[in-house]
């Protein structure tokens, strides 16, 4: 149990053309057409364990458990 594996919540993800990835610069805004309140996935090397939803823990970001087991598709 002292394994340590990564663990990882994708908020969002998009593909752009390379063209407008290499055009960012600091300031730059990519939206995504996902909601912010949306359930999220956390996956444990890889593999989807369970479903969340953000909370804010004072200044920083985590993933409130609602569900542990392989997250149903949609």
């Amino acid at each position: 149990l002292k394994i340590r594996t990564t663990v990882n919540v994708t908020l969002a993800e998009k593909k752009e053309p390379l063209r407008k990835i290499l055009a960012l610069v600091p300031g730059s805004m990519l939206t995504f057409d996902v909601h912010c309140d949306r359930q999220l996935t956390l996956r444990a090397g890889g593999h989807p364990i369970a479903t969340g939803e953000t909370v804010k823990i004072g200044d920083k970001f985590g993933l409130r458990v609602r569900e542990i087991g392989v997250p149903k598709e949609d």
